[in-house]
């Protein structure tokens, strides 16, 4: 008895120091860039586009370019994954194909986004014929986001228990109305949850747009599915690596790092409220 309860104490203590470690190294990174990047926040470099070589102005259009590359990518990749999810849990028998399929999707999960890149410009810049542009680069995007979209709804709707959906039988409810008024309900603060970690990768991907559409610079916001656009991460790779005056420069990329990351935390805390609203309906 000893024994457990002192491997208890140990395990317990170990948990708690690797969560501390986690928050502060979170937290030291968000003091290290809001150090060097707070001086240039303002309204104006928020509002105004890049100038003068991106050497001075703000960063309007990268800014509105990677909220449109989430609101498109995330328009194709929410519907196709959580369908699939949907198919796997309620339809998919659990036969050599399906275990082939849920394989596939679980390996995708672990491929670089660097390969998700090259396979954008052969598909839909090369062979759709869509060139480099916005429409390529969210499509690439959803592409990259849907294995862990698939993965998080599927496991959502499995954890919903079947005594929900034998009691909506019982009712006479069919298997398409139990899916609709018991099981979606139930597994949307997980769906929900699996489409803002979703979010945050697609907002912060570098790799896969700087094949497809991203441009390293653009005078204007996209105006069509079919203009090249800016988008923050790659905006920040070109003023570190590219730009005319790097070191000039170097606090408006601290500010453009911060500016991402506060988008991220926005629209992650949006996901995070909507999430919470749910559960405490279904608890009422």
């Amino acid at each position: 008895m000893d024994r457990r309860r002192i491997a208890d104490k140990i395990m317990t203590l170990l948990c708690w120091a690797a969560g501390i470690t986690l928050t502060v190294l979170v937290f030291s990174v968000l003091a290290f860039v809001f150090v060097r990047g707070y001086s240039v926040l303002s309204l104006d470099f928020l509002l105004e586009p890049p100038r003068d070589s991106m050497t001075r102005g703000g960063i309007l259009t990268p800014l509105v370019g990677t909220l449109q590359l989430v609101a498109v990518a995330m328009a194709f990749a929410i519907p196709v994954g959580v369908a699939t999810g949907l198919y796997f849990a309620e339809y998919a028998r659990d036969d050599l194909f399906t275990r082939i399929l849920r394989l596939a999707i679980r390996s995708l999960a672990g491929v670089p986004s660097v390969v998700f890149g090259l396979f954008g410009l052969s598909l839909f810049v090369i062979l759709f014929r869509f060139g480099p542009s916005l429409l390529s680069a969210a499509l690439t995007l959803a592409c990259l986001t849907l294995p862990l979209m698939v993965t998080a709804s599927e496991q959502a709707f499995l954890a919903v228990p079947q005594d929900y959906r034998d009691g909506s039988y019982a009712l006479g409810a069919s298997k398409w109305q139990t899916i609709r008024r018991v099981v979606l309900p139930s597994a949307a603060p997980t769906v929900i949850t699996g489409i803002i970690l979703s979010i945050g990768r697609v907002a912060g991907e570098t790799a896969p747009i700087m094949f497809t559409g991203a441009a390293f610079f653009a005078p204007h916001i996209a105006k069509s599915l079919f203009s090249e656009v800016m988008a923050l991460p790659y905006h920040i790779y070109v003023l570190a690596t590219a730009g005319t005056f790097i070191e000039e420069t170097r606090p408006i990329q601290y500010g453009t790092v911060l500016v991402l990351l506060l988008l991220v935390l926005g629209i992650c805390s949006v996901g995070i409220f909507m999430r919470s609203r749910l559960r405490r309906r279904m608890r009422r």
